[in-house]
């Protein structure tokens, strides 16, 4: 990894309580983030230097901003540049801090009493405060955002702008919440933001996430709390307490690295019945490479070679891999229906359709004798799509990239909307 000496820094742009931000001289439209080793609460009320923070805090945010960018939400982060500091793309900030809440604990009982800890918001609880250290960061409505018409790199945030970063809020906090789930600890409420990256003029998940930012709860118990919220509740700052709170910021930082490793790799296998079908099957590869699985592609006649298949398909049980085997098959599909009647495995059928004998051709693979239980898509990306389901219900790698793609499909929605609207006007 590179020294961060090697970069050129150009003026400070802004120094916040645990942060620098350098401009970057010799990458236009870059930034360095420099972390500190100061850990602070209620506004910087209490504040404490923290041997080796800086680190640990920029190690935590690298890799959850690689988690959710692999996934496909666009962030401001663009590599880790040294223990201490990453690159990210140089953004005006909007300053609201969203938070979203799966768990009520903390400053949401005091603002609304009766409610008992504990309580499990489903839906999550969406809440926004506007940045502002002399008012304790007060907590906004929609109305009051809206209002400001905040305007920033030249864009006006608007309903547009509100509305994205609340469903990418709720989006990024579902995908970290399962992958969480997979070290057993639940993720109880996070804090994020964004800017407006000044090149390209979108909103992007900017700033950092990283222990100050979410509460953790082992097995879901308060008192194994891994979070800032230690550091918070003690009644005396001494030595031996800053390690307590140091290990706790150790501990996440070791287990987030784990967030980026598939706790269940699957794969998925299409069998096609003729190599006429190859630009067909294609198509369900290369969509099944966005959601990152692995897909084979083999060439075997249900009708022709039986024997063949059920060797090919064997090749694919018993190593312990979640496996979907798509059926490829025009004209009669013998395909889906033998496989799905020898494994236990998911049998999608795919068949590629032609305008001749398309119509007549399908219930092939839509009326299936008794017992069998193969799905029937037509669409290859939409078949590759199916797959992903099924298999991101044990990985929430894949999980993660549907949850981004479904956030995207939104947000380029909202936005044609909004570029049409601008026309009509």
């Amino acid at each position: 990894m590179s020294c961060a000496t090697q970069l050129k820094l150009g003026q400070k742009l802004n120094e916040g309580k645990t942060k620098q931000i350098f401009e970057l001289v010799d990458e236009p439209g870059h930034v360095l983030v420099q972390s500190k080793d100061q850990i602070t609460a209620g506004n910087a009320v209490r504040k404490d230097q923290m041997e080796g923070k800086a680190a640990i805090a920029n190690k935590t945010t690298s890799c959850v901003f690689k988690l959710l960018q692999d996934a496909g939400f666009k962030t401001a982060f663009v590599r880790q540049h040294s223990e201490t500091a990453f690159v990210a793309s140089r953004c005006e900030m909007i300053p609201i801090e969203w938070v979203c809440r799966r768990i009520a604990t903390g400053s949401f009982l005091k603002r609304n009493p009766g409610v008992k800890e504990g309580y499990r918001f489903s839906p999550l609880k969406m809440e926004m405060f506007f940045k502002d250290d002399a008012n304790n960061d007060p907590q906004w409505s929609e109305e009051q955002l809206l209002a400001a018409g905040f305007e920033l790199a030249g864009l006006t945030i608007g309903r547009c702008e509100v509305d994205i970063m609340s469903k990418s809020t709720v989006a990024i906090f579902e995908v970290l919440e399962k992958a969480w789930a997979t070290q057993d600890c639940t993720l109880v409420d996070m804090k994020i933001e964004f800017g407006v990256n000044v090149t390209t003029k979108e909103i992007v998940l900017a700033d950092v996430i990283d222990n100050d930012s979410w509460r953790l709860w082992p097995a879901g118990d308060r008192s194994q709390q891994k979070d800032k919220q230690v550091y918070r509740d003690l009644k005396e700052v001494t030595p031996e307490a800053m390690q307590m709170v140091k290990r706790n910021f150790e501990w996440v930082a070791e287990r987030v690295k784990l967030l980026l490793e598939s706790q269940a790799k699957g794969r998925v296998v299409v069998l096609m019945g003729s190599t006429s079908d190859v630009a067909h099957c294609e198509k369900i590869r290369k969509a099944c490479g966005s959601y990152g699985i692995p897909c084979h592609l083999r060439v075997t006649s249900a009708h022709k070679g039986p024997d063949e298949t059920l060797r090919i398909k064997a090749e694919y049980e018993g190593d312990g891999v979640p496996t979907i085997f798509v059926a490829v098959a025009g004209r009669s599909n013998g395909l889906g229906p033998v496989m799905s009647g020898n494994t236990a495995y998911p049998v999608i059928n795919c068949p590629p359709i032609t305008p001749d004998w398309g119509a007549q051709d399908i219930w092939s693979s839509l009326r299936m004798p008794s017992g069998l239980g193969c799905s029937t898509v037509l669409s290859p990306e939409a078949a590759a799509q199916f797959a992903a389901q099924i298999l991101g219900l044990n990985d929430h790698l894949v999980w993660a990239r549907l949850r981004a793609s479904m956030l995207n499909t939104w947000v380029s929605l909202k936005q044609a909307d909004k570029k049409l609207q601008e026309c009509s006007l």
